[in-house]
């Protein structure tokens, strides 16, 4: 039997010593509850889960540590059968991770024409609120927006200002905002603006080392292609956080995004299939 450690290195996209710690176990266990529980209704015994983590890497202590810290924060509620316990995603789970599948599978569909439009925001958060302004820059970030200068934030993407409204509303700063939406002006270049607000050239690394991750990958047994398709769509589900999803006019030649985007949706279609199956397979096979 294949210890934790032999799996971990079998998968590459696994073997980076950031992804081994608590919070990539909790994180990796949000991707199982996405890819394979989210779909279905039926509760999931904690053996399983464990079993499945432990093919990624995972040793059982973190995985239980996961599974708690997430039922913690209300994502997840458990029935014991016995000295069994069987674990369900509660509505918020099932909203957070639905709203989370929707923007992963939906982030490399072919971008709309772009009407040369920008919207900014202007937004004044004092530099001693450091925990508001954290939140406001994850969210921002989250629906693509950049930040050339402190207090200014801007995306190609006008039809995002009602999602940007409920972020500033949530966080109680309407009062202190203003946002326009309108062209480009006759002062600077939106190039130069681009490279101020957002750190591309990593965003393509990071693409880069996907496609070298991913592109000669040939899992063969079921097992083998359950834990491929849980690393694909977790290393992918990062994307939608770090690449603002720009118009081709404002990024380079030859950008990497749209050769990864490929890729992912590809293999997740060649895998999907069989690694739906080996996961029904575990559940029955615990009932």
């Amino acid at each position: 039997m294949s210890t934790a450690a032999e799996s971990a290195t079998a998968h590459p996209a696994l073997s980076r010593r950031r992804e081994l710690g608590a919070t990539s176990a909790r994180s990796l266990l949000l991707t199982v509850l996405g890819e394979f529980v989210l779909p279905r209704d039926d509760a999931v015994w904690t053996q399983v889960l464990i079993d499945v983590l432990g093919g990624l890497g995972v040793e059982t202590k973190s995985a239980r540590q996961a599974l708690a810290r997430t039922a913690a924060e209300g994502l997840l509620v458990s029935d014991r059968a016995g000295r069994r316990v069987r674990w369900a995603l509660s509505e918020q789970g099932r909203r957070l991770l639905s709203d989370g599948a929707a923007r992963i599978y939906g982030f490399g569909a072919a971008a709309r024409p772009w009407d040369g439009r920008w919207l900014v925001l202007l937004v004044s958060v004092p530099e001693a609120r450091r925990q508001l302004r954290h939140r406001l820059r994850t969210r921002l970030a989250w629906a693509g927006l950049g930040s050339p200068a402190p207090g200014v934030w801007l995306t190609p993407d006008p039809t995002k200002q009602d999602e940007v409204a409920e972020v500033v509303a949530d966080l109680e700063l309407t009062g202190v905002s203003s946002s326009f939406v309108g062209p480009f002006g006759a002062i600077g270049a939106q190039l130069q603006v681009v490279e101020q607000a957002w750190n591309l050239d990593e965003v393509e690394t990071a693409y880069e080392e996907f496609l070298e991750t991913f592109a000669c990958a040939t899992p063969t047994d079921p097992a083998d292609v359950l834990a491929h398709q849980i690393h694909l769509v977790h290393t992918w589900r990062r994307f939608p956080f770090l690449d603002p999803k720009l118009p081709g006019e404002l990024l380079p030649a030859g950008w990497a995004g749209a050769r990864a985007a490929e890729l992912f949706d590809s293999l997740h279609s060649r895998w999907d299939e069989p690694a739906q199956q080996h996961w029904l397979r575990l559940v029955g096979t615990a009932s």
